[in-house]
């Protein structure tokens, strides 16, 4: 159990350091102006040893409280103690030359310090590679450098007794302070989270910064400043550092950022543009003093030039890689590491133009993962990924190695053999690629079987003129072997693309076949076998072009269903048919509870939209619900069957009745009929048209009406084309048939004389054959 006693003390401790480190940067305003505005020396020296006492104790508070990284404290602990140790020494009265050495030593390792830390923070915060960081506050610090010897340490030189090493030294820890200024720029600007404790950290290096500067200003002559201003930030800097690790965010203050943080170019051009020019113009405007002048000019311009070159030189090699792993990245697929389609398309058009000097016949071979869709559903993305990563590493083993295998696109693989001769060379390779699946792919799920459907290409430049006409090619080829029944093999010819062709300009014309009005319906009456009475009619989509071409619906209703296209033609024809019916109706042609049988795709049952445009059908047509009939396929009970079965339902809570079309074709089930609101079977033509010659055909639509009526269904038959088929289907006590016998499908215009030719014959079983 979680002690809330606990947690409650920790975050008012917390609450409460929050509060103790803004307080410190009030105590640091304050101590500062107090340093500032003192004249006795006893009162500088107690608020120095105030802040120096404070920053320990804070340090102390912040680590148990917060508990910061350790490298974070123990490196503001060593920065303190150095910090300290050098004013300490810096504020004696004489010192020898080697103690000044140290005392500037010691100062110089602050900003060493600083710079080390600061470059890791920004390597953690930033991410990426530092390294032009690196150059570009060589190049600043650089460039500052030569401002600061010609401003301050020069003049300093030569009003100071101090010996050149001290001197050196000096100029040194202000160059490294220009370069601590210009990370701690980019850590503000670049940080993707600038927390109280970056600001204060911030603050706090400013400040000593801000000391530093004064101090150099004193030294060079230049302007005389008063030790208790010039020693005012220092005191500053020492209750902001203690802010910074009383914070509770200073925990976070070397983590690394959740995202990419976009970098501040724009300053860092303008710092290091700044950095150049300067020494330039100083050079203009400024000749040397003397020869040691002289000297430290031409060497401080002599390392700043080099580097830039050298700034420059990598900026190349890293804008140069940078571009490699762009183009690869581009040319390759992350999953599996093989050539995409772009770069697989460069190789195939090289090899079709090498085959132009050689006698070869490069080949493409369009590989397809079958069912791959079913390991997505069924085993997760993950899975799949990894049987996608299994194939290409399978098709790598199998092919040899003059053979270039990529992932194009999803579950398809290209393999190209660039030195195949014909095309019984691009069979072998084919036979191959089938062979290596008849091992199992060993996955973290476990073993997964898999099959490929491939199609092969050989170039044949009559037909083929690019690269991407030889892989489409084999895309048709592929599509055809699928066809054929999948894990097969299938070689491209030219009457291929004359069929993809025809299917392309069907398709396009599919889409605007509504609008333009080319579809119409036909209905084929159904008849009472006993009665011989017209009691419904089945609906059956034709289309004929504006230019009188007319596609035959086994051609365009796959089409439509695949591109989606069925459903807005589905709601049309769903209305269409049953206005005609309410015309019928209100004429007289027909009885009164006439049916309609409208033909419904597994994609209409998809559409969440369907029971709705059904009921405005019958709304606007002003039928009743039991008036309609959905036919629908075995096929649909078998496809997302849980989808299905809620539309039907719904549908048949509404009075409209289903009727399984075609039945016995499929994949019928007994547990399917009960399970899904059936209400009528349709026989299927290839039972009718041996039935009065076949016995066992006979028993089998026997058996299938005997069933029907055990299951409470009614029964139709389809295909009815001779009398003796008629009368088999009355003698086995089939109640409804349909087909050319009785009527060939018509247009709703002569559906009057149809049906009234039909009422003259009667009852259709006293038609015996003589």
């Amino acid at each position: 159990m979680v002690d809330k006693n606990r947690c409650s003390t920790v975050f008012v401790m917390s609450k409460a350091v929050s509060r103790a480190a803004w307080a410190m940067v009030g105590l640091a305003i304050v101590a500062s102006v107090l340093h500032i505005l003192s004249t006795a020396s006893r009162t500088t020296d107690f608020l120095y040893l105030t802040a120096a006492a404070q920053v320990i104790v804070a340090l102390l508070v912040g680590v148990l409280t917060n508990k910061p990284d350790r490298k974070v404290w123990l490196s503001i602990l060593l920065l303190i103690v150095i910090l300290l140790l050098a004013q300490v020494f810096d504020n004696r009265d004489s010192l020898s030359v080697g103690e000044k050495l140290f005392s500037e030593t010691l100062f110089l390792l602050v900003q060493l310090i600083l710079v080390l830390g600061m470059f890791v923070t920004i390597r953690r915060r930033i991410g990426g590679d530092p390294m032009n960081v690196v150059f570009d506050a060589l190049v600043i610090a650089l460039g500052s450098w030569f401002f600061i010897w010609v401003a301050f340490l020069n003049p300093a030189r030569e009003i100071s007794p101090d010996v050149i090493s001290v001197t050196a030294v000096r100029g040194l820890t202000l160059a490294t302070s220009a370069i601590v200024i210009f990370m701690l720029a980019t850590l503000l600007l670049g940080a993707s989270v600038r927390t109280p404790a970056t600001w204060l950290a911030s603050g706090a290096i400013l400040s000593s910064l801000v000391g530093d500067v004064l101090y150099a200003t004193n030294q060079s002559g230049r302007m005389s400043i008063d030790q208790h201003f010039a020693n005012a930030p220092y005191i500053a800097s020492l209750f902001l550092v203690s802010a910074t690790v009383l914070h509770p965010s200073v925990a976070t203050l070397s983590e690394q950022t959740s995202g990419r943080v976009k970098q501040p170019l724009l300053g860092r051009l303008i710092l290091t543009t700044t950095a150049l020019v300067l020494p330039i113009l100083i050079l203009a405007l400024d000749s040397p003093t003397d020869e040691t002048d002289r000297l430290v000019r031409a060497v401080s311009i002599f390392v700043l030039a080099t580097t830039v070159t050298a700034r420059v030189v990598f900026a190349v090699r890293a804008n140069a890689t940078l571009q490699e792993r762009l183009i690869a990245s581009a040319q390759t697929d992350a999953l599996t590491d093989l050539p995409n389609r772009s770069l697989m398309l460069e190789h195939v058009q090289s090899a079709i133009v090498a085959s132009r000097f050689t006698r070869s016949a490069p080949t493409v071979l369009f590989i397809d993962v079958d069912r791959f869709k079913n390991i997505n559903d069924s085993l997760g993305h993950s899975a799949g990924d990894d049987v996608l990563i299994a194939v290409a590493q399978r098709l790598r083993v199998a092919l040899p190695q003059r053979c270039i295998v990529g992932r194009i696109s999803g579950d398809e693989f290209v393999v190209l053999d660039a030195e195949s001769k014909n095309q019984s060379d691009a069979l072998l390779l084919a036979d191959s690629i089938l062979e290596s699946f008849h091992e199992p792919l060993a996955l973290r799920q476990g073993d997964v079987f898999v099959s490929a459907s491939v199609g092969v290409a050989v170039l044949d430049h009559v037909v083929t003129r690019s690269a991407d006409d030889l892989l489409r090619h084999a895309d048709t080829a592929m599509y055809r072997a699928k066809d054929a029944g999948r894990n097969c093999v299938a070689v491209f010819d030219s009457s291929m693309l004359e069929r993809v062709n025809q299917r392309l300009a069907v398709e396009t014309a599919l889409y605007r076949a509504l609008e333009r009005r080319e579809l119409r319906l036909v209905h084929q009456p159904i008849i009472d076998i006993e009665l011989g009475d017209v009691i419904g009619f089945e609906a059956l989509m034709r289309w004929e072009m504006e230019d009188g071409t007319k596609v035959s619906p086994a051609e365009f209703i796959p089409i439509a269903e695949e591109t989606g296209v069925i459903v807005p033609i589905g709601s049309w024809a769903l209305l269409e048919a049953l206005g005609h019916l309410r015309g019928w109706i209100n004429q007289g042609i027909c009885r009164r509870d006439a049916t309609m049988s409208v033909n419904v795709s597994p994609r209409q049952l998809h559409d969440p939209n369907f029971v709705a445009v059904v009921n405005e059908a019958l709304m606007r047509s002003r039928m009743a619900a039991d008036q309609l009939w959905l036919e629908v396929t075995e096929g649909v009970m078998i496809t997302q069957p849980d989808q299905a079965l809620e539309i039907l339902r719904r549908l048949s809570s509404t009075g409209v009745r289903v009727a399984i079309d075609d039945f016995g074709t499929g994949y019928s089930s007994l547990s399917f009929l009960q399970k899904f609101p059936i209400h009528r079977l349709k026989i299927d033509r290839s039972f009718i048209n041996d039935l009065a010659e076949n016995a066992g055909a006979k028993n089998l639509v026997k058996t299938i009406i005997a069933m029907a009526d055990s299951l409470g269904l009614d029964v139709v038959a389809e295909g009815v084309e001779t009398a003796e088929q008629l009368h088999a289907l009355g003698d086995l006590h089939c109640k409804k048939a349909q087909g050319f016998l009785i009527s060939h499908p018509v247009t709703p215009e002569t559906m009057g004389s149809t049906v009234a030719g039909l009422d003259k014959i009667g009852k259709w079983p006293r038609l015996r054959p003589l």
